[in-house]
């Protein structure tokens, strides 16, 4: 983790060197700065023709480096929502079990700070726990919500009945509450805060647990008074929160179009390669930490209840899109992704994992990821959609996950450097093969091939 704030840390020291250099040169005269600038330019030019001049000689390819571990993955990066909404019935109870989820977040969504937990929900939610074998975590009310009732829950939970929950969030998405800005946020959340550790100071707390947050100004949340939700809860409570969460569903973008299409969230994969980095960036600033664990405890490609489309989270397209955008989010070692979320009936929106008596086609991503490696290696991609993750296994496997996010078929030169060995399982999600074990005919002689709209595990060994 410390890793990925060192790339922040040198980032941010590389443009303020180059500020600097403009400003010395500056004190000079213009013909100084003149001449450093014509320098710097001429640099430049020259690196770029260069590397222009190799880039265009070579085939557009991939490259996996064994060596080069960049992130651990950690156990709850598995994780979902779940809440006194979600009903897992007992023909699902195998698919519960073997969904490859190992963190459930509950309740999940608005519902916590709409209604009390009472003490049956919480017993309630502890057999769904067992049944799916996953760490259980719980929000306690913050809108209409007391530090008394949040103390009390938590001594029902952990001292009366010792369930032993080490994972606590105080409201959910506090920038959608009316007429409720940050600076009353703050305050209450510590105060909730203090009630809970007074009653068990072992629990680990996360927050702020803000809505469609992912580190650009013109999507971060900000209260009526224009300050910044997670910028003003880092100021405040920094020092006590221990998780840094946040949520993002980048569609639909207007309810004008409720539903995306296949091609939005085909292009929109990429920014989930910058969400943790901005965040881990933004903490820095704010707090000047950099032990500070990060999260996004909500996620899925849509916050509506979309369903049936092409695009929807009910879709096999849904479950490519999560196949990539996970993939990039492991690379930054988050401590809990959450998707939203792990069953819902059709009636209420297609988010869930599962639905009323099957499972939705991102259930299958899940069941490629589970088998995926805990050390994340370096890996690039220079084929327009076809991208590739890799990590290595306790085993000493070497496994890949590749994605591709276009119609056709993508192929292109696989180098793997640092590892030697061969395919020895081979596994693909489409719309009609659901993460099956297959015969490799997908890395060949050194070209790795997929076709359109689907997502392959290789494991070498």
């Amino acid at each position: 983790m410390r890793g990925a704030y060192m790339r922040i840390i040198l980032r941010v020291m590389n443009r303020k060197m180059l500020r600097r250099i403009l400003i010395e040169t500056s004190f000079f005269g213009f013909g100084a700065l003149a001449m450093v600038t014509l320098s710097l330019a001429i640099t430049v030019l020259t690196y770029s023709l260069t590397l222009g001049a190799v880039v265009s000689a070579q085939e557009p390819g991939l490259t996996v480096d064994a060596e080069d571990i960049i992130a651990q993955v950690h156990p709850y990066a598995f994780g979902a929502n779940f809440g006194p909404l979600s009903v897992v019935t007992i023909d699902l109870f195998d698919a519960a079990a073997d969904s490859g989820i190992t963190f459930l977040r509950f309740p999940g969504g608005r519902w916590g700070d709409l209604n009390d937990l009472q003490h049956f929900h919480i017993d309630t939610f502890m057999s769904t726990i067992s049944i799916v074998g996953a760490e259980p975590s719980i929000h306690v009310r913050l809108e209409n919500g007391t530090p008394e009732a949040a103390a009390e829950l938590v001594h029902y939970t952990n001292i009366e009945k010792e369930y032993g929950v080490r994972y606590w969030y105080i409201g959910n998405e506090p920038n959608l509450f009316d007429d409720y800005t940050v600076a009353e946020y703050v305050v209450q959340w510590r105060a909730i805060a203090e009630a809970m550790l007074e009653v068990d100071p072992d629990i680990i707390l996360i927050g702020p647990e803000v809505s469609q947050w992912n580190g650009t100004p013109q999507v971060d949340p900000v209260d009526a008074e224009g300050v910044d939700w997670l910028r003003g809860f880092l100021q405040a409570n920094g020092d006590m929160v221990d998780i840094v969460a946040v949520h993002r569903y980048p569609f639909p973008r207007s309810m004008a179009n409720p539903v995306s299409t296949v091609e939005e969230l085909r292009e929109n994969t990429p920014e989930w390669g910058n969400t943790l980095e901005n965040l881990r960036q933004v903490i820095l600033e704010e707090t000047g930490r950099t032990d500070l664990p990060v999260a996004i405890t909500e996620a899925n490609s849509h916050w509506s209840s979309a369903s049936q489309g092409e695009a929807s989270p009910d879709s096999h397209y849904n479950a490519v899109w999560w196949a990539d955008s996970f993939g990039r989010l492991l690379q930054d070692e988050p401590e809990i992704i959450g998707y939203f979320d792990f069953q819902s009936l059709p009636s209420r929106g297609g988010w869930g994992l599962l639905a009323r008596n099957d499972v939705r086609p991102t259930y299958y991503t899940y069941q490629l990821y589970k088998q995926f490696g805990t050390q994340v290696v370096a890996t690039a991609s220079d084929v327009d959609y076809l991208t590739i993750y890799g990590a290595l296994r306790d085993d000493g496997a070497l496994t890949l996950i590749a994605v591709n996010r276009a119609d056709d078929e993508l192929s292109g030169p696989l180098t793997i450097n640092g590892f030697s060995g061969e395919v020895s399982e081979a596994h693909i999600l489409t719309e009609s093969v659901l993460a099956e074990p297959v015969d490799n005919t997908f890395l060949v002689d050194g070209v790795l091939t997929l076709p359109g709209r689907s997502v392959v595990l290789l494991v070498l060994e």
